[in-house]
């Protein structure tokens, strides 16, 4: 069985096709790691930030608005 210059040509396609939705699945899990590390930053930044507000307000008596 011969193959057409039409099967090489689709076989190709296919082979670049498969090898471009590896590239893509690889970026994307790449990227979701580093969206991960930097909600983890961010999140440690913002507790780290509401610690240090209530260890400040914890010494110093409660003032008037007035």
């Amino acid at each position: 069985m011969r193959l057409r210059t039409i099967q090489v040509i689709a076989a190709l396609t296919a082979a670049v096709a498969f090898v471009l939705a590896f590239i893509a699945t690889g970026v994307f899990i790449v990227s979701s790691l580093f969206m991960a590390l930097g909600l983890a930053a961010i999140g440690w930044l913002a507790w780290s930030l509401v610690r240090q507000v209530r260890t400040r307000r914890r010494g110093r008596p409660a003032q008037s608005s007035m």
